[in-house]
């Protein structure tokens, strides 16, 4: 049967109504593979798994607590290589894109979070209305244009050189009022001039006028310039300061009166005072890097025989950290790729989490990431930054799943989990937070409302429940997980549920 015709503006697609079901599963510390050494106390987190397995891991826990989310998933392109299964048909796309990036948002800080999405022109329209369904139109913050390319492309009849990487928050306003400013261009800054050795350093007048509409009695009066000249605002204008500020500003020497000491007078504003510039949406290669200089940081960090098809330069992710977040704040990406954003967030002093489902979790994520901590990764923004090396992380592996199928097509509790794994694997798919007590073994994971759950191996008899039972406080609320029980038991106690 067909959908019925929702009276909506939707993207529809095959097998957009199947719903998804996401095992929750661990995440296993692989201590032979972290790097603790310079920081013991580290919570970075390089995450080897299946992407939507490792975000439904991390839900619970980091669930509003993330500031910046980057992700650079595979594009439509067609173009099959090694690194990626990417010659997806746009529904499954679809389907693979949806859940990830519902959890990705519960992920987000609920003020200041933010999502910043790498797509190029093959999906670029599909994802756009993708997000705007599942985010909210008045969400999307801005669609940025990156030239990641600087030379012509003559293959194409008309050449790409550009991508794109769209923008959505959690909340807009919020965002921009603690967005940070982009740090000036050279080219930018060159109206900045210090002709007259100013100790300061260099300097641009600015004009001191502004629309008289809303202007107060103190806005207009007169000023004498140095050289003897009489001055007033224009017609229909003001002076755009009071005459007290103006005062101080003369006193100060921030008031430019032009080569003769006679002209229109001008507030100086002082090139290390400007704080920065609001971004926009055209980031071309000089300012943030391009394919090729990706390309060649990957060259430096894996030989040329390791060359990764779509790397993102160091540059263009350095400058997403640096808008969307502040040092110690926590940044995530879910296709971590060759290790790009955990290496800038790093060399950055941010907090990171980076998953990645194919094998260079071990052969580039890890690899990266231990260059970066020795200081031995010359490249990127490591001179930017004047990283020196430092900090560290924990390497995850995703559980294997918790229910396996026997030859007889029966269920079984997988045999790789031992008890400690079993109980923590049972407490989140009942809704727990696994977290032994050191002094009541039964109060193994804890649920909400003084609410417990138990799991345990054993067979469970009476005078065993009895000794539980004896340790509980009235209002207390207790779960047992066992694997088999003494025939009643289940109804022995009000606020003890008996089950296998």
């Amino acid at each position: 049967g067909g959908r019925p015709m929702a009276n909506k503006l939707e993207l529809t697609w095959y097998g957009k109504d199947e719903p998804i079901r996401v095992e929750p599963r661990l995440l296993i510390e692989n201590t032979a593979l972290s790097n603790t050494a310079a920081d013991s106390e580290t919570q970075n987190m390089l995450i080897h798994g299946d992407n939507l397995l490792a975000l439904k891991a991390l839900e619970s826990k980091f669930a509003g607590q993330v500031k910046c989310i980057y992700i650079d998933p595979p594009y439509n392109t067609g173009s099959a290589f090694e690194h990626y299964d990417d010659n997806l048909e746009h529904s499954i796309w679809l389907n693979l894109m949806r859940p990830r990036l519902e959890i990705l948002w519960n992920l987000l800080d609920d003020t200041v979070g933010s999502l910043w999405i790498s797509i190029d022109d093959s999906e670029q329209a599909y994802m756009r209305v993708l997000c705007d369904e599942l985010f909210g139109r008045h969400n999307f913050v801005a669609q940025i244009v990156w030239q990641k390319r600087y030379s012509r492309e003559n293959r194409e009849s008309i050449g790409d050189v550009h991508e794109y990487i769209l923008v959505y928050a959690k909340d807009t306003v919020s965002f921009k009022e603690v967005r940070n400013l982009v740090p000036m261009t050279e080219e930018q800054a060159k109206v900045y001039k210090n002709p007259n050795n100013d100790p300061r350093g260099r300097w641009r007048p600015v004009p001191m006028t502004a629309q008289a509409g809303h202007a107060t009695p103190d806005q207009f009066y007169e000023i004498k310039a140095p050289g003897g000249k009489i001055h007033t605002p224009p017609a229909g204008r003001c002076w755009s300061l009071s005459k007290k500020t103006f005062e101080e500003l003369l006193s100060d020497g921030r008031i430019y009166f032009g080569k003769d000491n006679n002209s229109q007078p001008n507030k100086i504003r002082y090139l290390s005072e400007v704080p920065g510039v609001a971004p926009w949406t055209w980031w071309p290669s000089d300012e943030v890097g391009h394919t090729d200089s990706a390309k060649k940081e990957i060259m430096e960090l894996f030989g040329k025989d390791n060359i990764f098809d779509t790397p993102k330069p160091e540059g263009l992710i350095q400058r997403i950290i640096h808008i969307a977040t502040n040092p110690g704040d926590l940044v995530l990406d879910s296709f971590l790729g060759s290790g790009t954003t955990a290496a800038v967030a790093q060399k950055m002093g941010r907090r990171w989490i980076g998953v990645e489902m194919g094998n260079h979790a071990y052969t580039h994520c890890k690899v990266r990431m231990d260059k970066v901590i020795a200081g031995e990764d010359p490249g990127g923004i490591t001179k930017a930054q004047n990283w020196q090396g430092g900090g560290g992380y924990r390497f995850y592996e995703v559980a294997p799943t918790l229910i396996n199928k026997d030859p007889f097509d029966e269920y079984v509790i997988n045999e790789d989990y031992d008890a400690n794994m079993l109980a923590a694997a049972v407490a989140l798919h009942e809704g727990f937070h696994y977290q032994p007590d050191g002094d009541l073994f039964w109060k193994q994971s804890v649920g909400n409302e003084n609410s417990y759950l138990f799991v345990t191996t054993r067979h469970l008899n009476s005078p065993y429940l009895d000794s539980i039972k004896d340790t509980m406080e009235e209002d207390e609320y207790l779960i047992i997980a066992c694997r088999s029980f003494d025939s009643g038991l289940d109804k022995a106690y009000d606020n003890i549920t008996v089950k296998k």
